[in-house]
């Protein structure tokens, strides 16, 4: 299996408080999906927009989570518009030389 990053980023219409108070009960159940190792939480309140960097163990396993009925239903609501999924290798010679945070060792 080879890892992969996933990028999603969204738009919401919501205040950035409001926002917050929509997806932080998602945070379990993310940090429960099969084949996550991390998600980054991005926001950028003037703009109006949100995402994530999550690193999961497989492509297979990031394809499955935006499937999955929750983030299809968060994609389909009302105050999010412009949802984008991107798909990433990564070239682990660099990710080496720039630390990057690539290991797969998943929490209990």
């Amino acid at each position: 299996m080879s890892k992969t990053i996933l990028q999603i980023n969204y738009q919401f219409t919501t205040t950035y408080a409001e926002h917050v108070a929509m997806v932080t009960p998602a945070a379990e159940m993310i940090a429960a999906t099969p084949g996550l190792v991390w998600k980054v939480w991005l926001a950028n309140e003037a703009a109006h927009e949100g995402g994530g960097i999550y690193l999961f163990e497989s492509r297979e396993a990031a394809q499955g989570f935006v499937n999955s009925p929750a983030m299809v239903g968060f994609a389909g609501s009302p105050v999010i518009s412009n949802f984008n999924a991107k798909y990433f290798g990564t070239n682990e010679a660099l990710d080496a030389i720039t630390r990057a945070p690539l290991t797969l060792a998943i929490p209990a």
